[in-house]
């Protein structure tokens, strides 16, 4: 098989091709559907039998039991307590629901849903070992011949059962056009070839993520902790179906949604570029002298800069400057609200005056 390394320019880690010499160049490229992105970091599983869409319904915040064929979507798997554990992106080809996860959850992930099965049928398998994801627009992967239905990315559109919380009109990720194709070995010898040759043009992960953090995109290797509720990222949009059945965590999400507010939210950073330093994950976000989150995922656009997206507390000050500490020293940063402070407590619940009040009254 034709190595990664084989294309001219090619920058390769642990997580797959990087990059091919100009992220930058790359995500213009990517962006026009003139390149395609071999995603090294995302593995495929597929789930067959008669049962799978009404199981994996019950299991994620997702409505997938009458999920038609060639349908896109994606569900969250949460914890009793509404935190994110798992994500997949879902298309189902009438026989087999494909799911695509990202490489570090893939294994976890597959075993989770094997224990359970119970005595339902359905069939799952890990397909990371012989499966491969291509991503680009629509246009771009269209040229591959597939396995599966090709996964559109929903996002930024409010999915059936979704909600919004973002205000901003457009929304930065309107525009963007993002889909994933599952091919087997030979189908990406063909096209990774093809790169080698020139006839190809490939764009690394660098370009990919920048793409997805302009458009506020969440994505649970990256932007998750173990204390991630999907209110804070703005999840609801695409992932999560506020009024399907019961599934594990549904309680909690439903009381943050309907009466509460999530106790996190994140926010979009345009850094300070002026010294070409960027932070890292986990880097302290600061207004003033306190600390008021972190950092989740960082990259360099090709039209804004320097970006970021963070988790802060949910009363943290709105339209002040702020500060990133980074390995190399403080790092001038504003702001832009993604989820607003007053997100959630949407339910129109009534307030009862005071017993002592109604008395008064009568």
């Amino acid at each position: 098989m034709t190595s990664l390394s084989a294309v001219p320019g090619a920058v390769i880690d642990d997580r797959g091709l990087r990059h091919v010499g100009s992220p930058v160049a790359e995500q213009r490229r990517l962006a026009s559907g003139t390149a395609l992105a071999p995603l090294g970091d995302r593995r495929v599983i597929t789930v067959s039998g008669e049962d799978r869409r009404s199981w994996l319904d019950s299991l994620s915040s997702q409505a997938l039991t009458h999920l038609a064929p060639g349908v896109s979507t994606e569900f969250l798997i949460l914890d009793p307590q509404g935190r994110v554990e798992h994500a997949a992106s879902v298309v189902d080809d009438g026989e087999t629901t494909w799911l695509l996860v990202d490489a570090s959850d893939a294994a976890a992930l597959a075993v989770w849903l094997m224990r359970m099965r119970f005595r339902l049928r359905v069939v799952v398998t890990d397909r990371s070992d012989d499966l491969f994801v291509l991503g680009g627009t629509r246009a771009a992967v269209g040229s591959v011949s597939t396995v599966a239905p090709v996964w559109v990315d929903p996002w930024p559109d409010v999915s059936p059962g979704g909600w919004a919380y973002a205000r901003v009109e457009p929304h930065p990720g309107a525009d963007r056009d993002w889909a994933e194709a599952i091919v087997d070995a030979a189908e990406f010898e063909r096209v990774i070839a093809s790169a080698a040759s020139g006839e190809t043009a490939l764009a690394g992960l660098d370009a990919v993520e920048a793409l997805r953090v302009a458009a506020w995109r969440p994505r649970v290797a990256i932007d998750a902790d173990e204390r991630l509720l999907p209110h804070e990222m703005d999840w609801l949009r695409t992932a999560v179906h506020l009024s399907k059945g019961c599934y594990r965590g549904q309680e909690t999400v439903a009381k943050v949604h309907n009466l509460g507010h999530p106790p996190r939210r994140v926010v979009a950073l345009q850094l300070d570029g002026s010294d070409n330093v960027l932070p890292a994950r986990g880097d302290a976000v600061r207004a003033g002298d306190t600390v008021i989150g972190a950092i989740t995922s960082v990259a360099v656009h090709h039209e804004e800069g320097p970006i970021a997206l963070a988790l802060v507390k949910r009363t943290a000050p709105e339209g002040e400057p702020l500060v990133v500490d980074t390995a190399d020293g403080p790092l001038a940063a504003a702001a832009e609200t993604v989820v607003p402070a007053d997100a959630g407590a949407t339910a129109a619940v009534p307030r009862l005056p005071r017993l002592g009040r109604r008395r008064a009254a009568e």
